[in-house]
């Protein structure tokens, strides 16, 4: 058949012969091509030769009334169950693959050899499994042996006294002590990997119309079935199929869990994405079955940020199950069941399914394994086993439930029964007075060159989450200053669900195929361009007079501030001739001011060039010395005079490795890389003064990296910023290479401090333990430091995760190039930037959190005509450990907003919020924006009083006035 991503049709007519009355027809097809069977216009059963699903029953039993001929449709897609890899499973897809048909036929199919066969398989693998020294090994073997005795295979009527012999073996019962498996039928459906969104909706139909048809037939069955997203695609392009699902959801069988819109990233999406993933996924469950999920469900993700057991709790979710740390390349996870704590404090209940994995296939080896591995023996007795072929769909088949029934009470092994997420947890929960806790983040180790792969998508994401952000600030500022203007709401679900679907834990890491990173891309635009007018809109509608035109009015610059504090900036704005001038620009918190005559710096930013072709900056507040190269061999705070750069070092020296996994090509960075280290040297020009100094001062050069890279960066210095700017581009052309910069610096720390959601968190610096170096790459948000007492220094960034600090060198990861399962894989120009900031004190009292905010979220300028118009902010906070995060319109109806705020210093402080806006009452909501109980809060002259502990997140609601 024709090459991968295609789809072929075949029409099958099919005559059953009348002898065939009172035998199960099936109709059989082989193909290493996914295929699907419809009839009368509805699709009736997926065809996956990988995930064992080969037949469609026609019939169980051949009556007078079944149709004797009928018409049958398969569509086949020219990919398999992995997609199409030369090769290898990851290698990129071949163009040229061919997919064949090796069989179509109309068959009888013999129930009783084949229930036979399965008798033979569970008591020769008990006999071979449960070890000579076991009696219950013989005894099973002794009956397979006596099975072939009295089993004639020319005479079915010897198999009744066979299968007896197995049924004696299978009814003896188990002790009371013995352990319970609750087997839940799954079926991970990647939302794009190594095929692209597209041909996941069909996985999505095909798999998921199996398990309804072999519901139909066990009404015991139950699958346990997450993202919503996927729901969502079979609700739009099956409908036929998305009504059966929602009744066998009704009586209890198809379980939606996990409560997200997809199984996200667990570490790079933002804090507030991570919330509307939940809040999304879970309006999308109460809307469409009834019900939020109680479980999070992440089985495949590369790792698990220490902010989730909050969002969880604040969704409400209190049980999470994953397996991926099994994957871990150094440390052995130790425990399966426990409590796990975030940095706020919360706790959830944690499940690892023993068995490692979440695709089994109900084997008594598996069920071995499971009891066996378990590390939590003596604390409790029960666990899930996750049963049915994924990754790329496939799912449950009879033959699994066949084999689990026989093991449902039998001497010897586990208990099995069909059970569950809600049972299994529940009876956790009843057991779980023993459990251990782990606190902080769940590191995968393994997996960390995902926070650096594809770095356009990272990028693309970084930036989408800003516009979204703003859009729903300026859009609810626009609402409540009343007019006409109605907040964008079904835009923005819109364009937040293909943001969030791009998080998926496949995409936004970067391992997927090169179309899955076009759709990205794609999406990422249209969030761009969508976002822009959205934006366009509500600025217009929320300062409209300030932008008409006016007789005799004179040019002056709206500038506005999508952040929760008052900023002092240098902009670049557009004069009267279409000249770009720069002005310093002094804006109120959540609000706007209104520019003409700029402010004077206290002093302007000094640039020299010395005798040696280094070039010295200053600006009243640090000042740097860069040599020829753009290496900075000096960066001092001006009062204090303490320099940040050790002697004989430089910073801002970029450095190239040798980058090749073992295996996981797109994924892994081996700790083996950092041996080959080599510094980058190689000057194409030289560093030349770009902006001579005043309100900015500027320098720039460029290097060849590698064979064929080059690198050009403009070092900046603003009047009054604290931290020198790098404005990199990179023109990247490298295979198997990774790219870093280092800063080494003048601090002594055992810890250095990284940004996650909501909150920061302390990770070692240096290598004693193995849990200690299997981090030597780990992701990081806005900003990571290094401080010692009274003295630190900063590294903030607009689009990077990758980044490691070890000994006194903060290193942020720059590019890779890998060349599976992308080939293309970062072939291209790069644009982003980070800074440097050093401080004295704290990070936290330096400011350094508000900083990376400001690098990350731009002041927007709009040109203006008014002359005059009080500077306005809507929202501020009086404490500085309080981040005002997110403001947002909370139903599509109504005048009611909700604020998000989280505590980012680690400090327990109580705190004003202080609006303009005409809030009529307040309360505290929960993520889901459900008014918390008893959680009314009084409004005062000051403002809403709020109380927070250690990186808590708090939502409000604040009701408008008409």
């Amino acid at each position: 058949l024709s090459s991968r991503w295609e789809t072929c049709w075949f029409k099958v007519e099919l005559n059953i012969p009348p002898a065939w009355a009172g035998r199960e027809v099936h109709f059989v097809w082989e193909s290493d091509g996914e295929g699907m069977v419809w009839r009368d216009a509805q699709p009736v059963q997926g065809l996956t030769k990988e995930g064992e699903k080969t037949s469609y029953i026609l019939t169980s039993s051949l009556n007078e009334t079944d149709p004797r001929s009928l018409t049958l449709y398969v569509e086949l897609a020219c990919n398999g169950l992995f997609g199409a890899g030369k090769g290898s499973m990851i290698a990129p897809p071949d163009p040229d693959r061919r997919f064949t048909l090796s069989k179509a036929e109309l068959v009888v199919f013999n129930r009783d050899v084949y229930e036979l066969l399965v008798d033979l398989e569970i008591l020769l693998d008990m006999a071979q499994l449960l070890g000579e020294e076991n009696q219950r090994s013989f005894q099973a073997l002794y009956a397979a042996n006596q099975m072939v005795n009295v089993c004639d295979v020319m005479d079915p009527s010897t198999f009744p006294a066979a299968r007896d012999l197995a049924a004696a073996i299978f009814s003896q019962r188990n002790g009371e002590s013995q352990h319970t498996i609750h087997a839940v039928g799954h079926c991970h459906i990647d939302s794009a990997w190594l095929w692209p969104y597209e041909e996941t909706i069909r996985k999505c139909a095909r798999s998921w119309v199996t398990v309804v048809r072999l519901m139909e037939c066990n009404p015991e069955l139950t699958f346990a079935c997450s993202q919503a997203q996927q729901f969502e695609w079979v609700r739009s392009w099956y409908p036929g199929l998305y009504v059966q699902i929602q009744d066998f959801v009704a009586k209890g069988q198809f379980v939606p869990v996990g409560g997200t819109w997809v199984e996200m990233d667990g570490n790079l999406p933002s804090g507030e994405s991570m919330v509307r993933q939940f809040l999304q996924g879970q309006r999308f469950f109460q809307e469409q079955f009834g019900r939020i999920c109680s479980e999070f469900w992440l089985p495949d993700t590369f790792g698990y940020s220490a902010q989730l057991p909050q969002l969880m709790r604040g969704c409400g979710i209190r049980r999470f199950l994953t397996q991926k740390l099994s994957w871990n390349l150094v440390n052995t996870f130790p425990h399966h069941t426990f409590f796990w704590e975030g940095i706020d404090g919360s706790r959830v209940l944690t499940h690892f399914p023993p068995g490692d994995s979440y695709g089994m296939h109900g084997r008594v080896e598996e069920m071995l394994k499971t009891v066996k591995n378990n590390k939590d023996k003596g604390r409790v007795n029960h666990s899930a086993l996750l049963f049915g072929f994924g990754d790329g769909g496939g799912g449950p088949t009879q033959k699994m439930l066949d084999r689990m029934k026989r093991m449902s009470d039998t001497d010897g092994l586990p208990r099995v029964q069909i059970s569950t997420p809600d049972r299994l947890f529940s009876v956790l929960e009843k057991e779980s007075s023993q459990l251990c806790t782990w606190v902080g983040e769940l590191f995968l180790e393994l997996h960390n060159g995902t926070y650096t792969t594809q770095a356009q998508i990272k990028k693309g994401n970084r930036e989408c989450e800003r516009i979204l952000h703003d859009v729903e600030v300026l859009s609810t500022l626009a609402v409540a200053r009343g007019g006409v203007f109605q907040y964008p709401a079904s835009q923005l679900q819109r364009l937040w669900r293909l943001l969030l679907l791009n998080q998926f834990h496949d995409v936004l890491p970067g391992s997927c195929i090169q179309l899955v990173v076009e759709d990205a891309l794609q999406y990422y635009a249209e969030i761009r361009r969508a976002g822009a007018r959205l934006q366009e809109e509500a600025v217009q509608s929320l300062c409209r007079e300030l932008l008409q035109p006016k007789a005799g009015s004179t040019e002056s610059t709206l500038v506005l501030n999508t952040l929760p504090w008052e900023r002092t900036e240098v902009i670049s704005r557009t004069g009267p001739a279409g000249t770009e001038t720069l002005a310093l620009v002094t804006v109120p918190s959540m609000g706007y001011a209104l520019v003409r005559e700029p402010l004077l710096p206290p002093q302007p930013v000094a640039v020299r060039k010395q005798e040696d072709g280094s070039i010295a900056m200053e600006n009243g507040v640090i000042a740097v010395c860069l040599d020829m190269m753009g290496h900075l061999t000096s960066l001092r705070l001006v009062d204090s005079e303490r320099e940040s750069v050790p002697d004989g070092c430089y910073a801002n020296q970029f450095a190239l490795f040798d980058d090749v996994p073992l295996y996981w090509d797109a994924w892994d960075v081996m700790d083996y890389h950092l041996e080959t280290r080599k510094p980058v040297t190689t000057l194409l020009k030289p560093l030349e003064i770009t902006l001579a100094g005043g309100l900015r001062g500027s320098a720039s050069f460029s290097l060849q990296i590698g064979e064929s890279s080059t690198l050009t960066q403009e070092i900046i210095l603003d009047a009054t910023c604290p931290y020198l700017r790098f404005l990199t581009q990179v023109e990247w052309k490298e295979a198997h290479k990774f790219l870093k910069v280092e800063f080494p610096v003048q601090v002594r720390s055992t810890n250095a401090t990284y940004e996650i959601q909501f909150g920061h968190l302390q990770r070692p610096t240096h290598w004693n333990t193995s849990w200690d170096w299997a981090r030597f790459e780990v992701w990081a948000h806005k900003w990571l430091d290094l401080s010692e007492h009274g003295f630190g220094v900063a590294l903030l960034n607009d689009c990077k995760y990758g980044a490691s600090a070890h000994g006194n060198v903060l290193s942020l990861s720059l590019l890779r190039a890998p060349k599976s399962p992308d080939a293309t894989a970062d072939i291209a120009c790069h644009m982003f930037t980070y800074a440097v900031m050093p401080h004295l004190g704290s990070f936290q009292d330096a400011s350094v959190i508000q900083h990376a905010y400001n690098l990350n979220f731009p002041l927007h300028t709009v040109p203006a005509s008014s002359a005059q118009c009080p500077a306005w902010s809507a929202f501020s906070v009086s404490s500085p450990a309080v981040v005002l995060e997110t403001v947002k319109q909370a139903s599509p109806q109504g005048r009611t907003v909700v604020v998000r705020l989280y505590e980012a210093h680690g400090s327990t402080v109580v705190t004003w919020l202080q609006t303009s806006l005409p809030v009529k009452e307040a309360m505290l909501c929960d993520l889901l924006e459900q008014p918390a109980a008893g959680g009314r809060l009084p409004m005062e002259q000051q403002g809403v009083k709020l109380s927070f502990t250690p990186f808590r997140v708090l939502s409000v609601l604040l009701v408008l006035r008409q």
